[in-house]
């Protein structure tokens, strides 16, 4: 699925979602990725999300994001109740949809300069 935005210069912009593989830009991944506005890290270290563990979610919260979005794939499923309340605890929001849906907000949101970031499970 093309996803179609206006762009703003040297934001990361989330381009196509299809399966096995995310484009942000002109980089196309293949594996698990977290997305800011202005970072990518490349090497998420999990692919499902009975992975997501304290230790997972670690380089999501050191982006200091207002809102996080899960994107869990195909379909929505949500992590353990207290990694969820770990998370709120800190005043950050945390939206838990699948992979296509996060992206398309995690667009939306960059360009509005909102401090989100997409923590993506590539299916």
């Amino acid at each position: 699925m093309q996803l179609h935005l206006d762009r703003v210069t040297g934001i990361n912009f989330i381009s196509a979602v299809a399966p096995g593989e995310i484009r942000v830009g002109n980089r196309t991944f293949r594996s698990s990725l977290i997305v800011s506005a202005r970072e990518i890290i490349a090497d998420w270290q999990v692919s499902t999300m009975d992975e997501i563990d304290e230790r997972s979610i670690t380089p999501i919260l050191t982006m200091e994001p207002e809102i996080v979005l899960l994107g869990t794939g195909d379909s929505v499923r949500f992590p353990e109740r207290r990694l969820l309340a770990g998370v709120l605890a800190q005043g950050i929001g945390l939206e838990v949809m699948d992979t296509a849906a996060a992206c398309r907000t995690f667009n939306i949101l960059a360009a509005e300069d909102r401090q989100a970031v997409a923590a993506l499970l590539v299916g």
